[in-house]
């Protein structure tokens, strides 16, 4: 049985079951990239014969929790392998089509996909050349809103500060974006948004309050299934970006600032995702497409509130703002209509 999923514009078929995606009822019959999972196919186990060369070997990050990961090129490109510590891992055909996981001797399921949902489809992103930033997005009057920064920022806490308050979340942690006729659009992740126990507990009073993303992991996360939050149906396009600064504690914050197109820039160029993959023609390529998107979407600075209890305060604010910012690009849209 062929289970059909859809995430981050990608139509994907999988031999086993995703934890953290929701099944398809209606997905074009067109797979976009083929999961096996059940057991390594003979692609896989072919490819990890070829000659290979390490491309990024990443420490095991004790803040995060997360395991060392060596990222390997198998046959000159052919193929790539992603290998954690702990024993999970995957390998990818170079066109980025056709995947297979395998979890390590003490791992499950659960850890797979947690791998699978961001780095790894990340990854699989970077390689069918679509931009990401390192950001979460949400809905207001059918534009897409992100939340972008680097990692600790709060953009999945904010995210779900947001979801709590009913506002649909479109993704968390990757937004990938698509540009048509000159519209940049952010595609829809999975119905989840991943929190620390600490984010859990000021968020909802108890940081036992949200189930775990797996027995192996404190980390846990908030479903967007339609009950205390939900996901936005479909992308949307983009209407506004906040780059999250560092908290302060000064009697102003949260407050917005505005910042020069050049600044914007630079901070979204450190802030895509998984930017340490790209050569120096990539590179010049995400240039100009954000470039273009600071052109055409309004880009603003926020500077939350280093107290937690203020983060309610940080979601009014954002909301006041971009509904002013879309309100302004919707006058000017009509006025040039006329």
């Amino acid at each position: 049985m062929i289970l059909n999923y859809r995430t981050y514009g990608l139509n994907l078929f999988s031999d086993s079951p995703i934890p953290g995606l929701q099944e398809e009822s209606a997905v074009s019959r067109c797979a976009d990239v083929c999961v096996e999972l059940r057991e390594e196919p003979q692609w896989a186990r072919d490819a990890r014969r070829l000659p290979s060369s390490i491309l990024q070997s990443i420490p095991a990050s004790p803040e995060t929790q997360d395991p060392a990961v060596l990222l390997t090129s198998l046959g000159d490109g052919q193929f790539f392998e992603l290998a954690y510590s702990d024993g999970t891992r995957f390998v990818v055909d170079g066109a980025a089509t056709k995947i297979s996981g395998m979890v390590g001797e003490s791992q499950t399921m659960e850890d797979l996909a947690t791998y699978f949902l961001g780095p790894v489809m990340g990854f699989i992103l970077r390689r069918r050349g679509v931009t990401a930033l390192h950001a979460s997005a949400f809905c207001i009057d059918g534009a897409a809103i992100v939340l972008a920064g680097e990692a600790g920022a709060g953009k999945s806490t904010s995210a779900a500060a947001l979801a709590l308050r009913g506002v649909p979340v479109l993704c968390e942690d990757i937004a990938a974006l698509q540009e048509k006729d000159g519209i940049f659009f952010v595609e829809r992740g999975y119905p989840r948004v991943c929190l620390w126990p600490e984010s859990v507990e000021f968020l909802m009073g108890s940081s036992e309050a949200l189930p775990r993303l797996t027995a192996n992991w404190e980390k846990r996360y908030l479903p967007l299934d339609g009950g205390k939050a939900r996901l936005e149906a479909e992308k949307c396009p983009l209407g506004a970006v906040y780059i999250l600064a560092s908290r302060e504690s000064a009697e102003d914050a949260p407050r917005i600032e505005e910042v020069n197109n050049r600044e914007v820039l630079l901070e979204l160029v450190q802030n895509t995702y998984m930017n340490w993959l790209l050569d120096r023609a990539q590179r010049a390529a995400e240039f100009e497409i954000l470039t273009q998107l600071v052109s055409r979407v309004r880009v603003r600075r926020v500077v939350p509130h280093r107290d937690p209890a203020r983060i309610g305060a940080l979601c009014e604010l954002i909301l006041a703002d971009a509904r002013r910012v879309l309100s302004h690009q919707m006058a000017g849209a009509q006025s040039a209509g006329r």
